[in-house]
Protein backbone atom coordinates (compact mmCIF):
# COMPACT_ATOMS: atom_id res chain seq x y z
CA UNK A 1 0.00 0.00 0.00
CA UNK A 2 1.34 3.36 -0.70
CA UNK A 3 1.22 6.87 1.18
CA UNK A 4 -1.32 7.82 -0.79
CA UNK A 5 -3.35 5.20 0.08
CA UNK A 6 -2.44 4.82 3.91
CA UNK A 7 -2.86 9.01 4.02
CA UNK A 8 -6.58 9.01 3.02
CA UNK A 9 -9.29 12.21 2.80
CA UNK A 10 -12.58 12.14 4.45
CA UNK A 11 -15.31 13.88 3.38
CA UNK A 12 -17.61 14.48 6.64
CA UNK A 13 -21.45 15.43 6.54
CA UNK A 14 -22.38 18.74 6.70
CA UNK A 15 -25.77 20.46 7.21
CA UNK A 16 -26.75 24.22 7.41
CA UNK A 17 -29.71 26.06 6.92
CA UNK A 18 -30.03 30.01 7.72
CA UNK A 19 -28.56 29.91 11.04
CA UNK A 20 -25.28 28.14 9.82
CA UNK A 21 -23.40 25.19 9.08
CA UNK A 22 -22.98 21.99 11.16
CA UNK A 23 -20.21 19.40 10.47
CA UNK A 24 -20.63 15.81 12.16
CA UNK A 25 -17.78 13.69 12.87
CA UNK A 26 -18.56 10.21 14.62
CA UNK A 27 -15.67 7.89 16.13
CA UNK A 28 -15.93 4.59 14.15
CA UNK A 29 -18.34 5.84 11.59
CA UNK A 30 -16.90 8.68 9.82
CA UNK A 31 -13.21 8.22 11.24
CA UNK A 32 -11.91 4.37 12.02
CA UNK A 33 -10.98 4.66 15.52
CA UNK A 34 -12.54 5.49 18.95
CA UNK A 35 -11.52 8.91 19.81
CA UNK A 36 -8.96 9.61 22.98
CA UNK A 37 -7.47 12.59 22.86
CA UNK A 38 -8.29 16.20 21.16
CA UNK A 39 -6.06 18.88 20.48
CA UNK A 40 -5.43 22.06 18.18
CA UNK A 41 -3.23 24.51 16.85
CA UNK A 42 -3.89 28.19 16.15
CA UNK A 43 -2.20 31.37 16.18
CA UNK A 44 0.59 30.28 14.10
CA UNK A 45 2.75 32.44 11.87
CA UNK A 46 3.15 31.44 8.26
CA UNK A 47 6.78 30.28 8.74
CA UNK A 48 5.72 27.96 11.70
CA UNK A 49 6.53 24.38 11.14
CA UNK A 50 4.66 21.76 13.96
CA UNK A 51 5.08 18.21 13.82
CA UNK A 52 8.19 16.67 12.40
CA UNK A 53 7.45 13.49 14.18
CA UNK A 54 6.02 9.98 13.79
CA UNK A 55 4.41 8.33 16.08
CA UNK A 56 4.68 4.74 17.29
CA UNK A 57 0.90 3.69 18.41
CA UNK A 58 -0.96 7.00 17.59
CA UNK A 59 -3.40 7.71 14.38
CA UNK A 60 -4.43 10.69 13.71
CA UNK A 61 -7.26 12.75 11.73
CA UNK A 62 -6.41 16.37 11.07
CA UNK A 63 -9.49 18.94 9.90
CA UNK A 64 -8.67 22.33 9.35
CA UNK A 65 -11.36 24.10 10.87
CA UNK A 66 -10.91 27.68 9.57
CA UNK A 67 -8.46 29.13 7.40
CA UNK A 68 -5.93 26.40 5.86
CA UNK A 69 -2.25 24.88 6.01
CA UNK A 70 -0.36 22.30 4.07
CA UNK A 71 0.66 18.75 5.60
CA UNK A 72 3.82 16.80 4.54
CA UNK A 73 3.52 13.08 5.19
CA UNK A 74 6.65 11.40 4.58
CA UNK A 75 7.56 7.14 5.47
CA UNK A 76 11.01 7.38 4.46
CA UNK A 77 10.52 6.74 0.68
CA UNK A 78 7.25 8.28 -0.16
CA UNK A 79 6.14 11.85 0.13
CA UNK A 80 2.86 13.50 -0.10
CA UNK A 81 2.13 16.83 0.57
CA UNK A 82 -2.09 17.85 1.46
CA UNK A 83 -3.50 20.97 1.84
CA UNK A 84 -6.44 21.14 4.47
CA UNK A 85 -8.60 24.10 3.67
CA UNK A 86 -12.18 22.78 4.16
CA UNK A 87 -13.98 21.99 7.63
CA UNK A 88 -15.66 18.98 5.73
CA UNK A 89 -12.40 17.28 5.17
CA UNK A 90 -10.14 15.41 7.62
CA UNK A 91 -6.91 13.93 7.01
CA UNK A 92 -6.44 10.09 8.27
CA UNK A 93 -2.86 9.35 9.09
CA UNK A 94 -1.71 6.00 10.47
CA UNK A 95 1.00 5.37 12.96
CA UNK A 96 5.14 5.30 11.80
CA UNK A 97 3.91 8.18 9.22
CA UNK A 98 6.32 11.37 9.57
CA UNK A 99 4.40 14.63 9.38
CA UNK A 100 4.82 18.70 9.21
CA UNK A 101 2.31 20.82 9.42
CA UNK A 102 3.20 24.31 7.97
CA UNK A 103 1.79 27.44 5.78
CA UNK A 104 -0.73 28.26 7.85
CA UNK A 105 -3.26 30.95 7.25
CA UNK A 106 -3.17 33.79 9.53
CA UNK A 107 -6.66 32.59 10.58
CA UNK A 108 -5.78 28.43 10.41
CA UNK A 109 -7.57 26.48 13.14
CA UNK A 110 -6.16 22.72 12.77
CA UNK A 111 -8.36 20.07 14.86
CA UNK A 112 -6.59 16.86 15.62
CA UNK A 113 -8.30 13.50 16.96
CA UNK A 114 -5.81 11.03 18.00
CA UNK A 115 -6.72 7.04 18.78
CA UNK A 116 -4.12 7.44 22.20
CA UNK A 117 -3.77 9.29 24.92
CA UNK A 118 -0.45 11.65 25.36
CA UNK A 119 2.73 9.54 25.73
CA UNK A 120 5.88 11.03 25.32
CA UNK A 121 7.99 8.10 24.74
CA UNK A 122 6.20 7.14 21.55
CA UNK A 123 7.19 9.87 19.63
CA UNK A 124 10.24 9.09 16.52
CA UNK A 125 12.27 11.99 15.65
CA UNK A 126 14.41 13.01 12.72
CA UNK A 127 13.07 11.00 10.07
CA UNK A 128 13.50 13.68 7.55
Amino acid sequence: MNLREKCRLFEFTERGDERGQLVVVEALKDIPFEIKRIFYIYGANEDTVRGRHANKKSDFVFINLAGSCKIRLYDGTEEYVVTLDRPTVGLYVPKLVWKDMYDFSSDAVLLTLSDEYYDPTEYIRGGE
